[in-house]
């Protein structure tokens, strides 16, 4: 089954190289995103069988094939619940990103084929089980955005794409030192995060080098203080879907990775040298909510944002606890569907407006009452309203921070609490900004609503961010053991 979320986006890929025509490259996308969302509830649906069913394994699925036997490097695939929950937030995100690029030209079907390698490295990610396929897979997450960006995007599209690539490939640098270091210092003969960890063989003076190589490697990604800079930029000049997948799932491999490989495999390190990260972390969720409330450009503002939301997913997952642990990833799961819907709707309107400037944009609420009315929604989610996912994301975080019992991790859970009340200053002021009053350009009275297909992505990001809010057990539930059994080796 696993294997599948691998080969449907390989023969996207070969059907959408020989399609001819606009028609038959949507066709593809629609038929091998709807292939892979289907996908991913059949297989969230069965996890969650085998689990009630008695199923006690760390990862399910499991399979593997030897690939370079010099190096020990299988293609090993396998999932605990915090990887089912990821699959299926990609497979929300693409699917939607595909109805967001319906009308996007030109050069559609290349678009969309490295959207879909995009798309297939953040798949294999989180099915891997081997330091070196997941590496790889990692890799081929990271390079198309430099084409998509550079292609696609608008603004200062060839700055941002550069400068994007070459910090999350110095981040990668950092990152395959690690590997390397892991590999070699425990004397394995395997690649395998699992049978690495069992074994526990890193030395806690290896530990405390290889540990910050990693955390930071991933921590790139991930828009940890001070390595974020590429994130603004790379998400404002970006193309929609792009900016959806980007924000949405690509950052989420950030965390991902310094959850299962840095603090998984090197606990000790984790346990000594998680104040040092803390800090940068706590700096990063308070630090991206002031930035965000100075910005004039609706994508900078929701980009920097998604540095305040993705530092509260490392600050959660540095404090340990499970319920801190728990929160981080219903953080993931919930700032991928709200940012993917903000990213969404700000480029629809930038499509009629012409503009992101909320200097330049007010009344939209009499213009294109439908964006306007998922805009207000995608807001409130976003600073925390109750019956939305932002909320049980959040308060879960903050609890689970404020169980451990010592004044170090009580201040710094404070002080980033304070950037609740940030988040609803910035989203408030724009919500009022751009939606209500009398429209100021008239050129903007001539403009139209949403199209079907736009109507569609709203609509399905909505229903998801509304379901996890309200219901927000069963994903607690299905993460819960994936979560306990990494902090039980941390421990």
């Amino acid at each position: 089954m696993l294997l599948l979320f691998i080969l449907i986006p390989l023969l996207m890929l070969v059907a959408l190289w020989g399609s001819r025509n606009l028609a038959q490259t949507r066709a593809v996308m629609v038929i091998g995103s709807t292939l892979l969302l289907v996908l991913s509830v059949d297989l969230t649906t069965n996890f969650i069988a085998l689990r009630n069913a008695g199923e006690t394994a760390a990862m399910l699925y499991t399979h593997s094939w030897s690939w370079y036997a010099p190096l020990n490097i299988c293609l090993s695939v396998g999932v605990d619940g915090i990887s089912v929950a990821m699959l299926l937030l990609s497979s929300i995100i693409v699917f939607t990103g595909t109805f967001a690029s319906w009308r996007l030209k030109p050069m559609t079907k290349d678009f969309f084929l490295w959207y879909t390698l995009l798309s297939l490295g953040v798949y294999g990610f989180f099915i891997s089980t081997d330091l070196f396929t997941m590496f790889m897979f990692y890799e081929t997450a990271l390079i198309p955005m430099y084409l998509l960006i550079g292609v696609w995007g608008s603004g200062r599209k060839e700055y941002s794409a550069m400068k994007l690539t070459l910090m999350l490939m110095g981040g990668s640098a950092f990152l395959l030192m690690g590997i390397l270091g892991i590999y070699f210092g425990s004397g394995a003969t395997t690649m395998n995060i699992h049978e690495i960890a069992a074994a526990g063989n890193i030395p806690t003076a290896m530990q405390y080098i290889f540990f910050p190589l990693t955390f930071i490697g991933f921590g790139v990604l991930g828009a940890l203080f001070p390595f974020h800079t590429w994130s603004p930029d790379g998400h404002a000049c970006a193309p929609t879907a792009v900016s959806m997948l980007h924000a949405g799932v690509l950052m989420k491999l950030g965390g991902y990775g310094c959850f299962r490989i840095a603090m998984y495999l090197m606990p000790q390190a984790a346990n000594d040298l998680a104040w040092i990260f803390i800090i940068l972390t706590t700096i990063s969720v308070v630090y991206g909510a002031l930035s965000a409330v100075k910005q004039t450009d609706l994508k900078y503002i929701n980009a920097y944002s998604s540095v305040s939301h993705c530092g509260l997913v490392l600050f959660a997952l540095l404090m340990m606890t499970k319920t801190a642990c728990t929160g981080a990833v219903l953080q993931m799961l919930s700032h991928g569907l709200m940012t993917a819907l903000f990213f969404a709707l700000i480029g629809m309107i930038y499509g009629r407006t012409h503009t992101r400037d909320i200097r330049q944009m007010r009344g939209l609420m009499k213009i294109m009452p439908f964006l306007a009315v998922g805009y207000v929604i995608a807001g409130l989610a976003n600073l925390g309203l109750p019956g939305f996912s932002g909320f049980v994301a959040e308060m879960t975080v903050f609890v689970g921070a404020f169980e451990v019992n010592d004044l170090f991790h009580r201040t710094v859970t404070i002080i980033a609490c304070t950037s609740i009340v940030i988040t609803a200053v910035y989203i408030l002021r724009v919500v009022g900004r751009i939606l209500y009053g009398e429209p100021e350009n008239e050129e903007h009275m001539k403009l139209s609503d949403a199209t079907w297909d736009e109507r569609f992505t709203v609509i399905c990001l909505v229903a998801c961010v509304a379901a996890l809010g309200i219901a927000p057990l069963w994903v607690s539930n299905l993460i819960s053991d994936g979560v306990g059994n990494i902090l039980a080796s941390i421990y």
